[in-house]
């Protein structure tokens, strides 16, 4: 049979957990030992899409319904997902995918495809904060909502944050950091964000809470910053570095470099790999267009060219495993009001892009940073870390 001499030996590499592939009710053991999950394909794959990319011939399969797994998907993902680096991705016939334009109509385009998707969408499965990044669980028992409220302070507390300091937030999401900063430290903050509908949120949110003397929001990109003739005391970029492309690391420093005061702090958190690698195809197309990971060792490099001081680096890879799951689980207690607002392979797709996400953290495939920078020399600060 077709599948059991052509799909079988393509899975039998992914034997480091051993799993059953089901085709036509026929079942196919993989590696040794008890199964830990089964796929049951319901249309068998073409070998050559596998071979042009595993990813993206398994999300879709899965998308559309063509593929599903037997149990808990991230339980599966999580034993599966490990084993990516013997994945199958040919960068020259996805060349387009996966080295998109870095104009700035593109990544425009790009960014409000994921983020614009609408913010009735978004409150379904984020906390109350609207935090669409890595929380920070300080105890066992913190809630997803807690855990964002203890991202927040713990980044403004590693910022050094003064009364009538001014703040700059590059990437500033639906801005609940900003509003904490302003609220809790007098500070006077900009936020700059790509989204019309995180821009029109922010906007309510800074009138809802009477903070128009403290806080502005600009649609803008960070290529414009240098030439807006502002300087700050602070920068913070959350989850944004992540949708520059690698081609712009560079460049994205230089210009948090040129808006930053001498003595500066800059506070960066991103999601990064170990190593430097073009991204995975699937996410490219269905979730992050453009988006490009960076490895921790070139954004160092990139601030070194500026001048910029690595005070602090620390890793929450665990944290957004968590996070992560926090979300997948407010996902499927709303996916029936999902439902209502997107088709199933919709549905489907995120639910796939959440379990994914989650299983690639858990396995070291990416890691999550945040880095503590000073613009030049800082002798101002505390000898020992105070926060």
């Amino acid at each position: 049979m077709l599948e059991e001499n052509v799909l079988i030996p393509f899975f039998k590499k992914f034997d480091q957990y051993p799993f059953c592939v089901k085709i036509n009710q026929k079942e196919y053991r993989i590696g040794t030992g008890e199964p830990e999950f089964t796929v049951d394909f319901k249309k068998p794959i073409p070998l050559s899409s596998l071979l042009t990319s595993t990813s993206l011939a398994l999300g879709e399969a899965y998308m559309d319904g063509d593929l599903e797994v037997e149990g808990d998907l991230y339980y599966a993902l999580d034993h599966f997902l490990g084993q990516m680096d013997k994945f199958s991705t040919d960068e020259s016939a996805l060349k387009k995918l996966m080295f998109s334009s870095t104009t700035k109509k593109n990544q425009q385009k790009e960014v409000q495809s994921h983020y614009d998707i609408g913010n009735d969408f978004y409150k379904l499965w984020l906390d109350e904060t609207m935090s669409y990044s890595c929380a920070y669980f300080l105890h066992p028992e913190d809630t997803l909502f807690q855990a964002q409220v203890n991202k927040v302070d713990y980044i403004l507390k590693k910022l050094y944050l003064k009364e009538g300091m001014s703040l700059l937030d590059i990437g500033c999401g639906w801005g609940f950091l900003l509003i904490e900063a302003a609220k809790k430290y007098g500070v006077h903050g900009m936020g700059i964000t790509l989204s019309q509908e995180q821009y029109k949120e922010f906007k309510r949110r800074i009138t809802e809470e009477h903070l128009e003397q403290l806080i502005e929001v600009e649609l803008m990109d960070y290529r414009d910053l240098p030439k807006s003739g502002r300087e700050f005391d602070r920068i913070v970029s959350v989850g944004m570095v992540e949708h520059v492309g690698r081609d712009n690391y560079q460049l994205f420093m230089d210009c948090a470099n040129k808006v930053l005061k001498p003595g500066g702090l800059f506070l960066l958190h991103f999601i990064s790999a170990l190593k430097e690698h073009a991204g995975d195809p699937w996410v490219k197309k269905y979730i992050f267009p453009g988006g490009t990971v960076p490895s921790l060792r070139e954004m160092l490099s990139c601030a070194a060219e500026d001048g910029f001081h690595t005070i602090d680096v620390e890793n929450l890879r665990n944290h957004y495993n968590r996070t992560l799951l926090c979300w997948e689980k407010n996902y499927q207690e709303h996916i029936s009001e999902v439902r209502k607002l997107f088709d199933e392979r919709f549905v489907r797709m995120w639910d796939l892009y959440l379990s994914a996400c989650a299983a690639t953290f858990h396995n070291g495939i990416i890691d999550l940073h945040q880095i503590l920078f000073t613009e030049g020399i800082n002798n101002r600060l505390p000898l020992v870390r105070w926060y």
